[in-house]
């Protein structure tokens, strides 16, 4: 499981000073947990989150107690990308939380290799488990994508034990369909307008009549 640590925090403190020693003022919380503010290393908690995301269990460890809780919420800065802010929710102790996990689409589709289109309609599957069994993410076997109009649901993905399916059973999660061909484009007719012809030129007949006179 992931750790993090942390440090309680005086909401007195200047925030930019707190992010000008490397650092985020975060807060954690919970149903049964009242709201805390605490300072955590900004090099540390991108770590953390780039692995656990918002659906692994991360352990906040602070003075001693530890808490087992959720990223549920990042502020980002826009234009530097830095993380200005992040909430932790501490889960209960023997209860079980719902989240939304990744997946992780995995081997090949004998149906995408002959030439059809994987199309991958969902990118997350709702789930219930307790923090222990909480996993970071789901995989899926497209092996079984074998012809065209080959689907899996969410009632085919084997979840790990401990691990309780809160989406629609019948919800599409991938699907093999077939490969259209791009129509071609009309090739886009010339504007005869602008074609000049050899010998004709605007004020011809002016032209020709110069020439005329130089020649006599």
């Amino acid at each position: 499981m992931l750790t993090i640590k942390a440090t309680k925090r005086d909401i007195k403190e200047s925030l930019a000073n707190i992010r000008g020693e490397g650092k985020v003022p975060a807060v954690f919380y919970g149903r049964k947990e009242e709201s805390t503010p605490i300072t955590i290393s900004a090099i540390e908690f991108k770590k953390v989150w780039d692995e656990a995301g918002s659906s692994s269990v991360v352990t906040i460890e602070v003075d001693g107690e530890s808490h087992d809780s959720l990223i549920h919420d990042v502020s980002v800065d826009p234009v530097k990308g830095h993380v200005l802010h992040t909430d932790f929710y501490v889960l209960e102790k023997g209860k079980k939380v719902e989240v939304e996990t990744p997946l992780e689409f995995v081997g090949e589709s004998p149906a995408e290799k002959a030439g059809h289109i994987l199309v991958k309609v969902v990118y997350e599957l709702e789930i219930k488990a307790s923090a222990k069994d909480l996993p970071s993410e789901i995989e899926i076997d497209i092996s079984s994508l074998t012809e065209l109009g080959s689907q899996i649901h969410a009632k085919d993905i084997k979840l790990p034990e401990g691990v309780e399916l809160m989406a629609d059973p019948e919800e599409v999660i991938a699907l093999i369909q077939e490969a259209q061909e791009e129509p071609e484009e009309p090739a886009e007719a010339p504007d005869l307008s602008t074609i000049e012809v050899e010998g004709e030129k605007k004020g011809d007949g002016e032209d020709a009549s110069v020439e005329d006179s130089k020649s006599e």
